[in-house]
């Protein structure tokens, strides 16, 4: 039976033309054959959402460790430190949720006495205020009655200067004194400013306040100085001739002391400096610190404390890359009397962690306060960028900072609009305002390419192929390479010479291409000179996931046979020729696409990380490959040489995987038998 039409609007990729008007293939097998070529899938709603009209009818759970999404087993490691009150080391990527997981961390903490921490001056030493801790509440208390007194004294002595004022000046005028009546007031005056009692000055300041919390103090101490962190005591240029202000009135309180018998929170403590790392080891070791000037040409570098309370718990975080910075002993502080804790960059794509999905939608509706409720297409919508945003079919991303701006950017758009809910409509346009900065480079280069000839997406040229790469996270761009191969300069062998800002691993993969090359078309790339040029990356290149692009451009250069100008392609090799997974896949595919490119070739492998968006599935077809021959055979334009070459490599492959007498083919060891 013909099939005149194959009904693709249901599926996410056109079907090939040739096989949908095959007349001896039903629809079910055209699919099944499509499947894994194209990434087909049915369009069906990302879930059943039953009785959810919106996201305003998802329940957000009250307390903040509920509303992590995605990290269960983190979030049980947490609360296990909670109970015992441990330190922990959050690593993972940024974005994913590590200070979340801190900040529900200070509720879980049993509920314990907070405290108010006083500062006194010390009668005997000026330079060593006493720190007294009283239970929250007491302390403002306190401070407050010894200001009530402190205002009272003030209105008696108002009240008896003013007098001796009026009395001093009637005497002036009846004894026609005025100007030595005048000359009194004024040192009656002075004289009453400098009078100060002892119970006066001998009051307390409020260092640390808990008296309003209802959970342990959560203190975010990320890149705070060491005056902020540690506690400082304030300059002053008055303190000598008894105008200066005292010196416990001068003490400030650090982020240490504030988080007493609650959690303090560092992210990239790496970035720390070693000796600040240092003492904040020992506040956690001793759970008390003094408070002194942090500045050696201070006068607060004369005034040292009594040790002030600061018994918290430590949450530190990074990426892997901070622990080369951490100090040794601090870290292992946190191993031996805590836990570290990797976290995941995304989840499996479950029904039950959708569900978490369109929780974590509402919960940022809920914090933003500003942006109407999204419909079931809309979360729907995010469901699936979040499947995008993952780099892999079967999973979920977790990078939920992220996607919590095309909630919220979607939200402005329904808003500007007076929509009464976001709808998907919303959300794709959102990810045009939405799109980092790489993105936007990216797109920008694309277009400065084509006006200035880096690259045609059409016809043929020989050594020049279209790569493929990322930049950022998810943000595709063209990479242009040539190749040119010149008889070599030395008589015992050519080289391998390739410009264009590489780093150690593209370095690497460059090299390896010359060994593919020699195996797999049995030319002797000893004989020449071989250029290969990366066009305009002023940022460099890292990784080997052009090496394939790499041997496609020097093969087409040796054998002068010209590249298809309308392909891309990306992936890495092996020393054997196979080709293997890259990173990436989707954003390279999308760029490829908008740079007007028809086919992107990809490892086979890379299939099922295939999420490419509705506009550009009929735009570009994608090539799934093995081996380096596949990767030729669909790059390299028709003709004799290629015929010639194809031939050649088919007889080397063959030669190659004969195995030899006398050898097992199970084992590959020698036949003993």
């Amino acid at each position: 039976m013909k099939i005149d039409k194959i009904d693709s609007d249901k599926y996410n990729v056109k079907i090939n033309k040739d096989e949908e008007n095959d007349e001896n293939i039903s629809e079910e097998e055209l699919v099944e054959k499509n499947s894994e070529r194209y990434n087909l899938e049915e369009e069906n709603p990302m879930l059943d959402y039953g009785n959810i009209g919106s996201s305003e009818d998802i329940e957000v759970p009250p307390l903040l460790i509920d509303q992590v999404i995605g990290h269960e087993e983190s979030v049980e490691t947490i609360k296990k430190a909670a109970k015992q009150r441990r330190n922990v080391l959050l690593i993972g990527d940024p974005g994913v949720g590590k200070s979340m997981i801190a900040k529900g961390m200070a509720e879980l903490l049993p509920p314990e006495v907070l405290q108010d921490i006083l500062v006194y001056p010390n009668a005997e030493d000026n330079n060593n205020p006493l720190i007294r801790p009283v239970p929250a509440g007491d302390g403002k208390k306190i401070v407050m009655a010894s200001k009530h007194n402190e205002k009272g004294y003030g209105e008696k002595k108002t009240l008896i200067t003013v007098f001796l004022i009026i009395g001093v000046m009637a005497l002036g005028f009846v004894y026609n004194q005025i100007l030595i009546a005048l000359l009194a007031c004024l040192f009656i005056f002075f004289i009453s400013m400098q009078i100060k009692p002892q119970n006066i000055s001998m009051g307390p300041k409020l260092l640390v306040s808990n008296g309003e919390k209802r959970f342990a103090p959560f203190v975010d101490g990320t890149g705070a100085h060491a005056g902020a962190l540690l506690g400082d005591v304030r300059h002053d240029p008055y303190q000598s001739g008894g105008l200066g202000t005292p010196a416990h009135e001068r003490v400030e309180s650090g982020m240490i002391h504030k988080a007493n018998r609650g959690v303090l929170y560092i992210d990239e403590i790496g970035t720390m400096s070693m000796k600040t790392q240092q003492e904040l080891l020992s506040a956690m070791q001793e759970k008390k610190y003094s408070i002194t000037g942090q500045s050696e040409n201070s006068s607060g570098a004369m005034v040292h404390t009594q040790a002030v309370p600061c018994d918290f718990v430590l949450v530190a975080s990074g990426n892997i890359q901070v622990l080369e910075g951490m100090h040794i002993a601090m870290r292992s502080r946190i191993r031996g009397y805590g836990y570290e804790v990797f976290m995941k960059d995304s989840m499996d794509d479950t029904e039950e962690n959708r569900k978490k999905l369109i929780q974590f939608v509402a919960q940022e509706i809920k914090n933003d306060g500003r942006i109407p409720h999204f419909n079931p297409e809309a979360l729907d919508e995010i469901i699936k960028e979040a499947k995008r945003r993952a780099g892999k079919k079967d999973a979920l991303t977790l990078k939920l900072r992220d996607l919590g701006g095309l909630v919220r950017a979607a939200g402005d758009v329904a808003k500007e609009e007076g929509a009464k809910y976001v709808t998907s409509e919303h959300v794709v346009t959102a990810k045009k305002y939405s799109r980092t900065l790489e993105q936007q480079i990216a797109d920008r280069s694309i277009v400065q390419r084509k006006e200035y000839a880096v690259f045609h997406p059409t016809g043929g040229k020989i050594g020049m192929v279209n790569g493929l790469s990322v930049i950022g996270d998810r943000s595709g761009l063209m990479l242009p390479i040539a190749a040119e191969a010149a008889p070599a300069q030395s008589t015992r062998e050519g080289k391998i010479i390739a410009t264009g800002k590489l780093g150690e691993i593209a370095k690497e993969s460059v090299q390896n291409v010359s060994a593919l090359i020699k195996k797999h078309t049995g030319t002797d790339i000893s004989q020449y000179d071989i250029h290969v040029q990366f066009l305009q990356t002023y940022d460099g290149v890292e990784g080997d996931s052009a090496s394939v692009s790499i041997a496609a451009a020097v093969i087409s250069a040796i054998e002068e046979i010209p590249a298809d100008q309308t392909v891309a392609l990306t992936g890495s090799l092996s020393v054997r020729g196979d080709v293997l997974p890259i990173g990436g896949a989707t954003s390279k595919i999308e760029a490829a696409a908008e740079a007007g490119i028809k086919k992107v070739i990809i490892p086979r492998s890379n299939m099922k990380d295939v999420m490419i968006e509705k506009k550009y599935e009929e735009e570009v077809e994608i090539i799934p490959v093995d081996t380096l021959s596949d990767v030729l055979e669909n790059i390299l334009i028709e003709g004799s040489k290629k015929s010639k070459l194809v031939e050649k490599m088919k007889a080397i492959g063959t030669a190659v995987t004969k195995v030899p007498e006398g050898v097992n083919n199970s084992y590959n060891t020698p036949n003993k038998s």
